[in-house]
């Protein structure tokens, strides 16, 4: 279990923020500024209200405070990048959704630290663990950023090459990602079967009113469809490994996996349980759309 906090949690992160860099382009940025609104609803998704219904969700569901810590730091972290595939099955604006978990990738290097404290202090209090913020923010920095910018020189600089090494990283990460999630599990299996009842429901429900809210903020905010669609996966979709590594780096010399892991762990299963029907729906409205078209 060391080995697997020390080397392989940390290695199956850079790996897929890797394969994400590999994704992003210069015009993923610019897309910004070119569209700014469809962007900006999805970013305020991402950064506010993922974690104020977690927030809710863990008060609600009466979490004990190191699952309700664990829960926070799911909802701090960015859209995971098999969002993107989604996306595009679903018949979402790609290049939204890439620029979407590109740059909440990049923010949620400063965001995150600061959060999991703030978090930590306010659901445990004196039994809080001594979370080294400087320390937390260079760890993820290095294993995030660093991939990512990797990823993207190589994709600037190798086009061909990254595009045909796009797709067998991504492979990797998807292999590795399953072995995170099933070690996080095993580790906390006791901790987890204790609370199977009110932590899986809470994370379902998390999940539906995610991607409920995404498609809803389209509409509100006069999106097109596709940029809904976009914004309700990006939403929906996390990524748990970050979580996971995050929750082992809160806790200092960790020799086993910590219940801070479990709520992204076992969220990386429950979340792709229900969008997968989710993404399956929303073809099925597509294609009858045209029809009556």
């Amino acid at each position: 279990m060391d080995s697997l906090i020390t080397v392989f949690l940390p290695l199956a992160l850079a790996i897929i923020m890797f394969s994400l860099g590999l994704g992003l382009t210069l015009d993923d940025f610019r897309r910004i500024l070119v569209k700014p609104k469809a962007f900006a609803v999805g970013a305020f998704a991402q950064l506010i209200l993922i974690p104020v219904v977690a927030y809710i969700l863990a008060v609600l569901f009466k979490l004990p405070p190191e699952l309700a810590v664990g829960m926070m730091i799911l909802a701090f972290c960015p859209g995971g990048v098999t969002a993107n595939l989604l996306t595009k099955l679903a018949g979402g604006e790609v290049a939204l959704s890439i620029s979407l978990t590109g740059v909440i990738s990049l923010v949620a290097v400063f965001t995150v630290p600061v959060l999991v404290v703030f978090f930590a202090n306010h659901f445990m209090g004196l039994d809080a663990p001594a979370i080294n913020v400087t320390a937390l923010g260079v760890s993820m920095f290095l294993i995030t950023l660093v991939p990512v910018a990797v990823g993207i020189l190589v994709r600037r600089f190798a086009k061909d090459f990254a595009i045909k090494l796009e797709g067998i990283v991504s492979k990797i990460a998807v292999v590795m990602f399953v072995i995170v999630v099933v070690g996080a599990l095993g580790a906390n299996w006791r901790v987890f079967m204790d609370n199977a009842l009110i932590l899986a429901p809470a994370l379902v429900i998390l999940n539906v009113i995610l991607l409920a809210a995404g498609l809803a903020f389209g509409r509100l905010f006069s999106l097109t469809e596709a940029q809904g669609r976009a914004i309700a996966l990006e939403t929906g979709i996390q990524n748990a490994t970050l979580g996971i590594t995050v929750g082992s780096l809160i806790v200092e010399q960790a020799s086993a996996l910590p219940p801070f892991s479990l709520p992204s762990g076992v969220y990386g299963i429950t979340m792709y349980l229900v969008s997968i029907p989710f993404v399956f729906w929303l073809r099925r409205r597509r294609v009858e759309a045209a029809a009556i078209r």
